[in-house]
């Protein structure tokens, strides 16, 4: 039987689980490639058959990699959000923070993912988190009173995507910010005017 390094059984598993998530995130982000259920074991101080007591296969574990980020993301985004001086400010605030979590590299595990474990459960996942992670910004515009807040937000995620992909190309994100504040900044100053 393995040793347990916690008090108690159930402490035990979800510590371990989370060495061996955390160990998954940490290859993917260096290498963008899947991370082998060894690899993984390694990196985590763990035995290769160790994995499978809490993953099945590596498709299991990448899927329980996309459930373990978007919270977080999420989390970031609705922080920053509620952080904003106003409102009005929410929405240039819900596009930097999104930038920011591509620049700091947490769009390259999602982007590694679905070409590297593509399939119509990770896509329904994926779709389902981008459509929960724009809820917040449906409710900002909402609260605003612009007319249709949903194609708002459509557009506005347009324009995220659009800094996404320049970050990835190599622009500085310092340079991205701008780029908002010039597109989205009169729209919030004038959101901010009753």
């Amino acid at each position: 039987m393995p040793k347990i390094t916690a008090p108690t059984v159930v402490a035990h598993r979800a510590s371990q689980e989370r060495a061996l998530l955390d160990a998954a995130h940490e290859l993917l982000r260096e290498t963008l490639t899947a991370p082998t259920m060894a690899g993984v074991a390694q990196r985590a101080g763990m035995s290769r058959p160790s994995v499978y007591q809490y993953f099945a296969s590596q498709q299991d574990l990448l899927q329980a990699l996309v459930r373990d980020i978007f919270p977080r993301w999420t989390e970031r985004v609705t922080g920053a959000m509620a952080a904003a001086p106003t409102k009005a400010d929410s929405i240039l605030a819900y596009a930097t923070a999104n930038v920011d979590l591509v620049a700091e590299g947490a769009h390259a595990v999602g982007s590694a993912l679905a070409t590297l474990a593509p399939g119509a459960e990770l896509n329904e996942q994926a779709g389902r988190m981008h459509r929960q992670l724009q809820e917040p910004l449906i409710e900002a515009l909402t609260e605003l009173g612009v007319s249709d807040p949903t194609a708002l937000a459509e557009l506005i995620n347009a324009v995220v995507h659009a800094g996404t992909r320049m970050i990835e190309a190599g622009q500085d994100v310092k340079d991205v910010h701008r780029h908002f504040n010039a597109l989205l900044g009169p729209f919030v100053a004038e959101l901010r005017t009753p």
